[in-house]
Formats: C-alpha cells, structure tokens, sequence
C-alpha cells in the first residue's frame, strides 16, 4: 500500500487535474465525457477503445493528451498488410568495421513510448492484432527470447470504425478483455460543432500547455489503488457482473440477448475505473454513482449479444441498462 497522501498533496493534485481538463478542452472542443473516461483510463492504469465514426478528433484527442502530459505519443495506421515487426521492432545485423565481428541488435518499434494510438487497430490481420496482447498485459515485449520492458506510464488506445466492417479483422474477445474501458465518441451538438468550425478554419491553434509529467500520472496510479470501495459496493459489482452471464437466475434481458456474459476482468476493470472516477472528482472513496456511470463503458465490450439482440435491435448498452435496473444499487456504506 502506498503512502497516505496530505491533504495538501492532494489538493496539488488535483489542481493539476482540473488543468489537465483545461488543457484538453483548448484543442477538443465538447466531448467532456469522452475526456472523463480517457483520463480515468489513464488513472487506473488500462488501456482504452475507442469507437466513433471518422472525422470526430479521436486521433486529436489522444495527441493533445500526449502533449498535456508530455508523455511520448506515437501514432500507427494499423493496415491489412502491416506485420508485428512493424509495431513491436525486429534485430538489425550490425558489423564493427574495426573487428569485423557481426551480431544483432534489437531495433524497438513504436510500442515503445509512452501513448500508442493504434488506428483502426480491427482493419489489420489477427497475427498482428495480437502482437500487442503481451504489451497490453504485461508492458513487455518478447524478441528472440529476451524480454523488453515498456516505458511507464504506458497507455494502448485503440480506435475502429463501429460503422464500416469490410475489409476489417473483428477484434478477439482476448483481445478486448484487456481493454479497460470501450469509450463510444458521439457526434457533438449543433453549438459544439459550430465551434469546430471556427477554430478548425481560422489560424493556427494555440500550443497546448504542459501540466503533468509522465511522473505525476505513475503517482497518480498508484494513489488510485488506495481509493477506498466499501464492502457493500464491491458485492454489488460482483453481482453485477455475475448477471451478465446467461443462466437461468439471470435477469431477463440476458436470457433473451446474452450469448457470453463478462468474465472476472471485468469486475477488476469496473473496480479500478470507479476508484479512478472518485479520485479525478476529488474524492478518495468511490460511490455507486462512479459504478453506474462506468458500468456501460466496462461491459460492452465483454457482452456477447445473440441473434436475437441483433434482430431487436438491441445494444450490449440495453443489456447494461437493464441490468442496473434490475440490480438496484445498494445503500451507502
């Protein structure tokens, strides 16, 4: 356990949190909740999908993220032909002219940084996609039998079209598991968009300010390890969880549009982003609003709907829906 931050640390922190906001917000113009969930990702040390349709400032926001922070950030447009040597690094012969001796050298890929934003990560091949699992899990990458660590903080968010599947390689359920949180990007409002319009259109964007180093966020990911979650919460999250999974004591809407419910990665997942909610709102205890705002982002992508649901029309956000519904919360600790 870490050690108990002053009510003064807290206080800069979470000044700099609130800065952080205000940084993003001067090249993202709306999508507040879209940054709430980023920087929850962020806090509780996951790795984030993102889904939205193009031209919405996905690839933007994870940019200006990478700036506020002055994390390393790169960018990889994952392609039907790309390879995982491409994203992990391969060996490189080298020759010492003076000797003449040959040996091999690992050349890092992209993954190693700080921010990987792996674009329409679902329009490459499997072995590809893959390639990113051991990075996702462990920080790590395995080459020719050695075994490379990432930088820290290190931070996944993949983005893929939700609307145009030809030519796309469907995303393994192994594979989403490790996302934290699936972050669905909206279009904005008619004010919103507007304002695009005029700051996308006119000279050139301010620079956006640093506020927190890579430093700061790995002290703040720790610190939301010791956000506390009362017994009674934690039973609600593990019921909630559990009713994802279609048996005969679950709740209607899973018997009836439920093929495969959550596993227990899910319930870690739903722990640490209510835990990561409180802190980013000043609070060192989760509540069972921080679950019930995080329930839909946590589940979606580890509920696999049936042909019934599809038929109906039926979203794996409805099944969440009625599953708060029917699985009220509990009182306050």
């Amino acid at each position: 356990m870490t050690k108990t931050p002053s009510p003064a640390e807290i206080d800069a922190r979470l000044k700099q949190l609130g800065q952080l906001k205000a940084a993003i917000g001067q090249a993202i113009v709306g999508q507040s909740e879209v940054v709430e969930q980023l920087l929850i990702g962020l806090l509780a040390g996951g790795h984030c999908l993102i889904e939205g349709v193009p031209g919405l400032g996905k690839t933007l926001l994870v940019r200006t993220l990478g700036q506020a922070l002055a994390l390393e950030f790169r960018r990889v447009q994952f392609t039907p032909d790309l390879m995982p040597s491409d994203i992990l690094g391969t060996e490189v012969l080298e020759e010492d002219h003076g000797t003449g001796h040959r040996s091999f050298r690992f050349q890092p890929g992209p993954v190693f940084t700080n921010l990987f934003l792996a674009d329409e990560l679902n329009r490459t091949p499997p072995k590809t996609q893959a390639a990113l699992l051991e990075a996702m899990q462990e920080h790590t990458v395995s080459y020719a039998g050695v075994t490379h660590k990432l930088n820290e903080p290190f931070f996944v968010l993949a983005t893929q079209n939700p609307l145009e599947q030809a030519g796309t390689y469907p995303l393994p359920e192994a594979q989403l598991d490790r996302f934290l949180l699936n972050i669905r990007v909206g279009y904005p409002t008619a004010a919103e968009e507007r304002a695009i319009l005029v700051q996308t259109t006119g000279g050139a964007g301010g620079v956006v300010p640093q506020v927190m180093t890579g430093e700061d966020v790995v002290d703040l990911q720790k610190w939301v390890r010791d956000v506390y979650v009362g017994e009674a919460l934690l039973t609600w999250i593990t019921t909630l969880v559990r009713a994802t999974r279609p048996s005969p004591e679950a709740p209607q809407a899973v018997r009836d549009y439920v093929r495969w419910g959550a596993g227990p990665r899910a319930g870690q997942a739903l722990v640490l982003a209510a835990k990561a909610r409180a802190l980013l709102n000043g609070r060192l205890a989760a509540t069972r609003d921080d679950v019930a705002a995080l329930a839909a982002p946590v589940l979606r992508h580890r509920i696999l709907l049936s042909f019934a649901a599809e038929a109906e029309r039926k979203s794996a956000d409805d099944v969440v829906a009625a599953l708060l519904a029917a699985l009220p919360a509990p009182a306050a600790d």
